[in-house]
């Protein structure tokens, strides 16, 4: 529960961020087609995108007519097939997701604290690991575990948690 709680907190960081920058403040099925648009190899149709996203290709139409507006996308007529609109890349979206990138690290940054836990988990965990090894090499004692596996359990417990 806590990484989760961890996972959409940076993505919280990440969108509060957007949304106070000056630029255009994107839905999430807009965000997600631009990230199919520009994380896939092309080519990308309006039929594809939403047979991929699972949504209508009226959905995915009204969501690149705001993309394109941005200048995010543009739409151009498949030269094979009439019938099919390509949906590729601009300059501006590049930036733009490159952008918003950024905000993602910058959400996902390690901070003080994080490094402080890190150090205190390692320190634990090496210090089970030494009593093991000297478990290890000690005389077995009969009925159970010894203590340095008894320490890496409640390590293992702890960092579950």
């Amino acid at each position: 529960m806590a990484r989760n709680l961890k996972a959409l907190g940076l993505w919280r960081t990440a969108l509060v961020a957007s949304v106070r920058q000056d630029g255009p403040d994107l839905s999430a099925r807009q965000l997600a087609i631009l990230l199919q648009v520009y994380l896939t190899d092309p080519p990308h149709t309006v039929r594809g995108l939403a047979s991929l996203l699972n949504i209508s290709k009226p959905a995915v139409t009204r969501a690149l007519d705001r993309l394109s507006v941005l200048g995010f996308v543009k739409r151009k007529r498949d030269a094979e097939d009439k019938r099919n609109v390509l949906v590729q890349r601009t300059v501006k979206g590049s930036v733009y997701l490159s952008d918003f990138a950024e905000l993602v690290i910058a959400a996902g940054a390690v901070t003080a604290d994080d490094m402080a836990q890190l150090r205190t988990d390692d320190a634990m965990a090496a210090a089970a690991k030494a009593r093991m090894e000297a478990d290890l090499q000690a005389p077995p004692q009969p009925g159970g575990l010894g203590d340095a596996a008894m320490d890496a359990m409640t390590v293992m417990e702890a960092s579950a948690s």
